[in-house]
This record gives C-alpha cells, sequence and structure tokens, in this order.
C-alpha cells in the first residue's frame, strides 16, 4: 500500500493572500509599539483589529480552508471514541499507580545492592 503523491496548488492571488496576513501581523505589532504614546486601550484596539484582519484573510487562502478542514475532520474523529466509564479509568490509573510503585521499588533495591556490591565488596569501602 503506498499513499497517493498529494499536490498542493497555490495560486498567485493565494499567495499574495497569505502574504497581506503576515504583514498584517507584523504591522499589528509594530502599530502596537509605534503608538506607544497613545492610550492603553488604543494600542490594543489597533493590535487586535490588524491581527483579526490577518487571521480573517488567512483564512479565505487555501491554507486556511485546509485548516478548518482539517479541525472539522478532527471534531468528527473526536466524537467517534468510545470513552472510558469512570470506573475504568480510575482502575486503569490505580494500575499505573501500582506499576509505578512496583517499579520504582524495584530500581531502588536494584541500586542498593548495586552499591553495596560495589562499595562494600568490592571496593572495601566502609561508610
Amino acid at each position: 500500500m503506498s499513499n497517493p503523491p498529494v499536490e498542493t496548488v497555490s495560486t498567485g492571488a493565494d499567495k499574495a493572500k497569505l502574504a497581506v496576513a503576515g504583514l498584517l501581523v507584523i504591522g499589528a505589532v509594530v502599530a502596537f509599539y509605534a503608538l506607544g504614546k497613545q492610550d492603553q486601550w488604543v494600542r490594543v484596539v489597533a493590535l487586535l483589529g490588524l491581527l483579526a484582519a490577518g487571521v480573517g484573510i488567512f483564512f479565505t487562502s487555501e491554507s486556511g480552508k485546509q485548516l478548518i478542514a482539517y479541525g472539522q475532520d478532527s471534531i468528527k474523529e473526536v466524537k467517534k471514541v468510545v470513552w472510558p466509564t469512570r470506573k475504568e479509568a480510575m482502575q486503569m490509573t490505580g494500575y499505573v499507580f501500582a506499576f509505578v510503585f512496583v517499579m520504582a521499588l524495584f530500581l531502588w533495591l536494584t541500586d542498593k545492592t548495586l552499591e553495596w556490591a560495589l562499595y562494600d565488596l568490592i571496593l572495601g569501602w566502609r561508610r
């Protein structure tokens, strides 16, 4: 099984939309700092307005439409998920905690055994 090749068609108008959207986002940041002597609300309104315009133009481009379609497909897939019941979730959480405790105990015992073997038996260092 091989995946079919994906073709991305990018027109000049689409590239122009993406460029304008990028410039609007950059312009939003520049405007926020350029209006430094204005009231805070003027700066925030300029920032949010230009950001909203940039995002709006992005979503009219082919990339934006693909992003929206991806999000809609993701929502459909999440609705298909069979979520565990509370009892199953609590049971699995208990298994995880028990496993972590057993592994921690095993690693601690292994560490102490190797420490004893190395320092006391092989090197002869006493504490």
